[in-house]
């Protein structure tokens, strides 16, 4: 049996920053019950829900291994609703020996006391919003922390037994290389074991947005990014923080579990607003997964229903004694079992709480995928990892083999490594992974 993880999501936030494009707000209370106040108690009565889903469906999950809390701000909750959550994970699922517990962490929102708190309920891991060293490039991005709060922070983590990541921002608007050299080598000071470094990607609704369409700030540069993702990969790893994923680094043993279990496309359950569940383990026999034509498009459903049945288009054909859609476990002649569902919650906390008053399940919507859809999240997760993909898996995936034409052009581009057996990304691979996917995508026909 696979593994199966729980994400979190905490909306809230202090004040927006102006480049993110999240699902976080900033009131206190958004109505209909949706507050800071009860949030906890409403995300466990998700859980709760969502566990009986599974159990309607004959869908039965190993232990938990990792949690994950993100945002928003999940530390601008008290640390006892954080602990009482990852205390429901436990009493629903069960949790694993060993789990990983992380929290993101706004580095203004936290202190020994809290941390303590933390770690005193199960919390293992905190991943702090660093972004950047320099506090001219803070301020371009709305951030409120400064750099010695990261300091302060991490120091108090460590010393507390607790495992610390720092996230990185490179590429913000008036960012100088010498800028992200000084936030890197700042982030290696803190003696953290994971780093993650996220290039600057601009939503024209957000706040730093308007600012460059309006010529207040400059574009982002690719070249730019470039140039700092390679610097970024070359002092993280000349510090023994090697590439894992990539946009992650890490010294060996300290990767995120939980970011990579996402990356090997296991089960995972979303909880809160806007979150998104990837179930696998449907397709397992006896679990009730829906067969489907192997051509066929995924399939709405729009939400789920007091008695845990969906509503929407293909939820229909559930209801229908004469269609075996949803509850059959084996496909029919000429059909292919869906390889996985996936999920969103619905996104304001307001409709969300609602939902849930009225006996719903919160999914805004749901699609099956089928060997298709499933063939290309394999690939564009597999091609992230220093492993990459094996070539005979890829075949039976793809029910061929991959054109070697395409894949000496890739290699003698420089983007995979001449490597027997396997499709593996160099660096600059890893800096045009989605010309990667595309064109290996078209080696086995599906581009």
């Amino acid at each position: 049996m696979g593994s199966y993880q729980v994400y979190i999501h905490v909306p809230f936030c202090m004040r927006r920053c102006g480049y993110c494009d999240f699902n976080t707000y900033t009131a206190r209370d958004l109505g209909g019950g949706a507050s800071r106040e009860h949030y906890a108690d409403l995300a466990i009565q998700e859980m709760r829900m969502v566990r009986d889903w599974q159990t309607s469906r004959g869908l039965i999950e190993p232990p938990v291994s990792t949690i994950f809390f993100g945002g928003g701000t999940p530390t601008i909750l008290p640390a006892q609703d954080l602990v009482r959550m990852v205390e429901a994970v436990a009493d629903l699922w069960g949790l694993s020996s060993g789990a990983e517990i992380t929290t993101e962490a706004n580095p203004d929102t936290v202190d020994r006391t809290y941390l303590k708190q933390l770690l005193r309920g199960g919390i293992n891991r905190v991943s702090f919003g660093m972004q950047s060293a320099v506090p001219s490039v803070l301020a371009t991005l709305d951030r409120t922390h400064t750099p010695a709060n990261v300091t302060n922070d991490v120091a108090a983590a460590k010393d507390l037994g607790l495992r610390a990541s720092v996230d990185l921002i490179y590429g913000t608007p008036g960012e100088r290389l010498e800028d992200w050299r000084t936030s890197l080598q700042a982030a290696l000071d803190l003696g953290v074991e994971h780093v993650s470094a996220y290039a600057m990607t601009l939503e024209p609704t957000t706040k730093m947005g308007r600012a460059v369409r309006r010529g207040q700030l400059p574009a982002p540069d690719d070249d730019d990014e470039a140039a700092k993702y390679e610097m970024a990969d070359d002092m993280l790893s000349e510090a023994g923080l090697y590439w894992y994923e990539i946009s992650n680094w890490a010294r060996p043993g300290q990767e995120s579990r939980h970011n990579l279990g996402y990356w090997h496309n296991v089960d995972w359950a979303g909880i809160g607003p806007g979150a998104h569940s990837h179930y696998r383990a449907l397709e397992g026999e006896g679990t009730g997964m829906a067969p489907v034509e192997e051509a066929r498009e995924p399939e709405p459903v729009s939400s789920v229903s007091p008695g845990f049945r969906a509503t929407g288009k293909a939820a229909a054909q559930e209801a229908d004694p004469g269609v075996r859609w949803w509850l059959s476990p084996e496909p029919g002649l000429g059909e292919r079992r869906a390889r996985a569902i996936r999920s969103w919650d619905i996104a304001h906390p307001r409709d969300w709480a609602a939902a849930m008053d009225a006996g719903h399940v919160p999914w805004q919507d749901a699609e099956l995928l089928g060997w298709r859809q499933d063939l290309e999240e394999t690939v564009m997760l597999a091609l992230r990892l220093p492993e990459g993909l094996g070539l005979d898996r890829l075949t039976r995936l793809a029910g061929r083999p991959a054109d070697p034409k395409i894949l000496k052009d890739l290699v003698d581009q420089g983007l995979l490594l001449p490597v027997p057996d396997r499709i593996q990304v160099t660096r600059r691979g890893r800096l045009l992974n989605d010309l990667v996917i595309d064109q290996v995508l078209e080696a086995v026909g599906i581009r």
